[in-house]
C-alpha cells in the first residue's frame, strides 16, 4: 500500500517512530535490570556475583518482563483493566501534542472525570453508559478552561493546567468528603461508596471477561478504549476538522492566513483532550478497579501523568497509544509481582519509573534515526543517479556550485 506521494505506508516517519520506541524500551529495560543488580548486590551479604545476578533476574526482572503472564489469568485481567484508562490519558496528551498543545492537566481532567462518573452513579443512580458520558462532560469542561486562557488571554496552557490540576483535586475531595457526611462518602471505609454492591447498574458490564480472567474488574472497558483510539485516529488523520487542528499546531499564523480560526481550534483541542481524560477516569472507576479516597488529598492520580509517557512512547499516534499503554501497564503489573523479600514493593515503582522516564526519550531517538536515514537515502540517491544518468547529479548540488565558477576552479 502506497500513499499518493509514493512513500510506503509503513515507512519514513512511522518506521522511525516504531524503531525509536523499541530502542527506548530496550534501554529502559536494561537500566531497570542494572538497577536491580545494584540493589541485589547491596543486599547480597557477601554472595558471589553470579548469585547477585541470579537473584536480580529470578526475584525481580523476570516478573517485570512477564508482567501479567507471571501469574495468569488473574494478573492478565488486572493488566487489561489497567490498560484501558491509560489508553485514554495517553490519547488525551497525544491529541493535544498533535495540535501543538501540552496538556499536562490530564491528571486534573481525570480527577473531574472521576467525580462526574461517581456523581452520576451514586447521586443520580444513572446506568453505566450515562455515567461515562457524565465523566466525559466533566473532563471536557475542565479541559476547556486552560484552552480558553490560552486562546483569548495568551496564558500558556502548562501554567493554567498545573494550577487547575490542584484546584480540581481539592474541590473534588472537599465535595465528596463533605465534612465526613457527604452523600458520596462512606465514612466506615473512608472512601466513596462501593458501586458494585450498591449501584450495580452503574458498573461497566464484563461480558464474561471477569469469569475468564478470574478478576471482576476486567470489563469491556478495554474494547471501548480501543474504539475511541480508532475514532481519534480517523478524526486526526482523515478529516478536515483534524487537519485544521493540526494546522493550528504546526503554525498558527499560517492557519489564520488560510482562514482557520486558531482560537476556536485551541479551545476545541483542549476540550477534546479533557474529554478523553475524563472518559478514562470513567472507565477506571466504573469498572470497580478501586474507589476514590477523598482523604488522600496530597497526590494527583498518577495515571494522568503516565499518559505523558504513553503519548511520547507512541509518538502521539492514536493506534500506537494502544500498544504503548499496554506496555506501560505490563511492566507496572510485573513490577507489583516482584518478590518483596528481596525487593521492597516501592522498588517496583522505581523500576517502572526508570523505564517510563527513558521511554520519554523516544522522540530523541526518532530524530537520530530520521537523520541517519536521511543521510543514507541521500547517499543512495547520489549513487543511483551517478550510475544511470551522471548529469542528474547536478540537481543534488547547491545551485552556486553548478552554475558558478567554483566548479571550474
Amino acid at each position: 500500500m502506497k500513499r499518493k506521494n509514493g512513500s510506503p505506508w509503513l515507512g519514513g516517519d512511522r518506521l522511525a517512530s516504531i524503531g525509536a520506541s523499541f530502542i527506548s524500551i530496550i534501554i529502559g529495560l536494561l537500566f531497570g535490570f542494572l538497577f536491580l543488580i545494584v540493589l541485589s548486590l547491596i543486599n547480597s551479604g557477601g554472595e558471589g556475583f553470579i548469585s547477585v545476578i541470579t537473584n536480580a533476574w529470578k526475584y525481580g526482572f523476570k516478573q517485570i518482563l512477564m508482567g501479567g503472564f507471571y501469574l495468569p489469568p488473574i494478573s492478565i485481567g488486572q493488566e487489561i483493566a489497567a490498560t484501558a484508562p491509560l489508553i485514554l490519558t495517553g490519547l488525551s496528551v497525544g491529541f493535544a501534542f498533535k495540535t501543538g498543545l501540552f496538556n499536562i492537566g490530564a491528571a486534573g481532567q481525570y480527577t473531574l472525570g472521576a467525580f462526574g462518573a461517581l456523581f452520576c452513579a451514586i447521586v443520580l443512580g444513572l446506568p453505566w453508559w450515562a455515567c461515562l458520558l457524565g465523566a466525559t462532560l466533566f473532563g471536557a469542561l475542565w479541559g476547556a478552561i486552560p484552552g480558553i486562557f490560552k486562546a483569548y488571554l495568551n496564558i500558556h496552557e502548562v501554567i493554567t493546567s498545573i494550577m487547575f490540576n490542584w484546584i480540581g483535586l481539592y474541590a473534588v475531595n472537599t465535595i465528596m468528603y463533605g465534612g465526613g457526611t457527604g452523600v458520596m462518602y462512606d465514612s466506615t471505609k473512608t472512601k466513596v461508596w462501593d458501586l458494585r454492591s450498591l449501584f450495580p447498574a452503574s458498573v461497566i458490564p464484563n461480558m464474561g471477561l471477569a469469569a475468564y480472567f478470574k478478576n471482576r474488574s476486567t470489563t469491556i472497558a478495554i474494547f471501548l478504549a480501543i474504539v475511541i483510539a480508532i475514532v481519534i485516529y480517523i478524526v486526526i488523520d482523515k478529516t478536515t476538522f483534524g487537519y485544521e487542528l493540526k494546522a493550528c499546531g504546526f503554525n498558527k499564523s499560517a492557519a489564520r492566513y488560510a482562514g482557520i480560526s486558531e482560537k476556536k481550534n485551541i479551545v476545541l483541542s483542549m476540550v477534546i483532550a479533557g474529554a478523553l481524560a475524563g472518559f478514562g477516569a470513567g472507565l477506571f472507576y466504573l469498572s470497580g478497579i478501586a474507589e476514590w479516597r477523598p482523604l488522600d488529598s496530597t497526590a494527583l492520580p498518577a495515571i494522568g501523568f503516565n499518559g505523558i509517557a504513553v503519548a511520547l512512547l507512541a509518538s502521539s499516534n492514536p493506534i500506537g497509544t494502544i500498544f504503548s499503554a499496554l506496555f506501560i501497564s505490563h511492566i507496572t503489573t510485573g513490577g507489583s509481582l516482584m518478590n518483596s523479600q528481596y525487593f521492597p514493593p516501592e522498588i517496583a515503582d522505581i523500576i517502572s519509573g526508570i523505564i517510563i522516564y527513558l521511554c520519554a526519550f523516544s522522540l530523541l531517538f526518532k530524530q537520530m534515526l530520521m537523520k541517519k536515514r536521511g543521510s543514507q537515502k541521500l547517499a543512495v540517491d547520489l549513487v543511483d543517479v551517478t550510475v544511470k544518468e551522471p548529469q542528474q547529479i547536478d540537481s543534488f548540488l547547491p545551485e552556486e556550485e553548478v552554475d558558478g565558477k567554483e566548479i571550474d576552479d
